[in-house]
């Protein structure tokens, strides 16, 4: 994968698999700490001690069409081979968290991407699942939050073409704003 925002939607798909009413994104640029942060957490079915230990081997992988499953070892290599780290937890019937931490300024470090369709795909992959989305960079945060835009719909769907146009272009100018604001832009 070639932009860190790819791996935060098959992280996601997987939560969405796992049967979790709620997903939460929290992405954390610290640009004094020098450190990107990418936390992603669901309330899913969760995994058993033993399958969180398989789950960050190439070669496992629960799927039935394919021996392998490549997106969270990659994930977890390539926060790794940037001077960062990896962690997930996971219990059954609690869910899971993964951590992936990144050395901010490091040179192989792949870019965050675009978030603003990363997070559309998401939301119009499963409008029941709940989507809470941080992104803080230094001292500037945004948040979207798909249950309060939900209820602010009534009747309407979240997954209405216009609706999602507008959250897409909403999502896109909150984050160059940020950006733009502490002159990261």
């Amino acid at each position: 994968m070639r932009e860190l925002s790819l791996h935060i939607l098959d992280i996601a798909q997987n939560s969405i698999v796992a049967q979790a009413d709620e997903i939460r994104i929290a992405i954390v640029e610290d640009y004094r700490d020098d450190q990107l942060a990418i936390c992603i957490k669901d309330d899913g079915v969760g995994m058993d001690q033993d399958t969180v230990r398989k789950v960050v081997d190439p070669f496992y992988t629960t799927r039935t069409t394919r021996k392998v499953g490549l997106g969270i070892p990659m994930f977890k290599q390539a926060a790794e081979l940037c001077d960062g780290s990896f962690s997930i937890t996971s219990s059954p019937g609690v869910g899971t968290d993964i951590v992936a931490k990144f050395k901010l300024s490091h040179i192989d470090r792949m870019p965050l991407g675009n978030m603003s369709d990363t997070l559309i795909t998401i939301i119009n992959s499963n409008a029941n699942v709940d989507l809470l989305y941080t992104h803080q960079i230094d001292d500037e945060k945004f948040t979207l939050c798909t249950r309060d835009i939900k209820k602010t719909l009534g009747e309407l769907p979240i997954t209405n073409l216009d609706v999602l146009i507008w959250l897409r272009e909403y999502i896109k100018e909150n984050l160059e704003e940020m950006h733009r604001k502490v002159g990261r832009l």
